[in-house]
């Protein structure tokens, strides 16, 4: 982590990230061990994460990476890993996938209130010093005015929206109460290597996925909703650059290109890097599905200067590289 002011921030720390074996809690434990913390502990269920995300931290740092398959919703099991580990930092990753919440409407909110809670007692109780909770830009539901700043209303769409914005408001409320230090990261749509390609999984690695099987790639409804996507690397780095220099008070940051990009554009480009892809396929629209989407960002910029300076293209095709590389079209999961 040259590159980056925050390289004092990560030595010889300790941190413990709640959903640290899915997609983007994979990347920011590798970073951490990278950037030389003393200690990266992960707490994941593994609802969606992966072993195998972590194989390679387990290999390079085995005597500083610890993980716990617990489930951090369940208090007693978060406050034990809390306790053995005495984090000076968590990373709150730890959620459902969107998608979650047409399978289990309830539970796809209530996860979310419940970590956020028990995180928020846990710091109340001084068991480790400052938390960095991860929101989401689906909290906003469809944008009123683009690009959509932290003072766009919430206006969640799904239930998992739903339960998102429940735990941003949860520990806003702590810190006006306690004045417990917390600093929100509210991301827009992340992709790239590791993403969830199976059940529940978003659309660029399962559009991947079908491209990679010579099948064709399917817009649901019109694919002229649009989304702001951001390479899972550059919010890594905009994290660590929030953690090491914004202030710690409830403060909500979002994190994304600044930029929209329609759905048919983004499969236009994805198909682009399968030259003999068939022809893309049409569905009806999904319920409840955000119709725009753009960040503005300058609230994180004016503290850390440019967030995402990777480009879609080039994320894209970083990320199709690391898919064919790892994914065998053979396997129908």
């Amino acid at each position: 982590m040259t590159d980056s002011p925050q390289a004092a921030f990560i030595s010889g720390k300790r941190f413990l990230v709640t959903g640290g074996a899915g997609f983007i809690g994979s990347h920011l434990v590798d970073a951490l061990l990278a950037g030389g913390a003393d200690r990266v502990a992960v707490i994941d269920n593994f609802f969606l994460g992966r072993e195998e995300n972590l194989a390679e931290a387990r290999l390079a740092h085995p005597d500083r990476l610890q993980v716990y398959r617990e489930d951090a919703a369940e208090f007693e099991a978060l406050k034990a890993v809390v306790e053995a580990e005495r984090p000076d930092y968590v990373f709150n990753l730890a959620t459902k996938a969107l998608l979650y919440s047409f399978f289990n409407p309830l539970g796809a909110c209530r996860v979310n209130l419940e970590i956020a809670g028990n995180l928020g007692e846990l710091l109340r109780a001084g068991a480790y010093e400052r938390l960095v909770h991860f929101s989401s830009s689906e909290v906003y539901g469809s944008a009123i005015s683009i690009p959509m700043d932290e003072n766009h209303p919430l206006n969640a769409e799904t239930s998992y929206a739903a339960g998102k914005a429940a735990a941003d408001l949860l520990l806003k409320s702590y810190v006006n109460m306690f004045d417990l230090p917390i600093l929100m990261i509210r991301p827009f749509n992340n992709y790239g290597p590791r993403q969830n390609d199976a059940a529940l999984a978003a659309i660029i690695p399962l559009t991947i996925k079908r491209l990679h099987r010579g099948e064709a790639a399917v817009i649901a409804g019109d694919g002229l909703q649009t989304r702001d996507f951001i390479y899972v690397g550059d919010t890594v780095r905009s994290t660590f650059k929030l953690a090491a220099q914004a202030p710690y008070d409830g403060q909500v940051y979002n994190l994304g290109s600044g930029r929209q990009t329609a759905i048919r554009d983004l499969l236009d480009t994805l198909v682009s890097l399968f030259p003999e892809a068939p022809e893309t396929l049409h569905e009806p629209a999904r319920a409840a599905d955000v119709r725009a989407h753009c960040a503005n960002v300058s609230r994180a910029a004016s503290i850390i200067g440019e967030v995402a300076p990777t480009s879609l293209e080039k994320g894209l095709k970083q990320t199709v590289d690391w898919y064919l590389k790892h994914y065998d079209p053979a396997d129908q999961a």
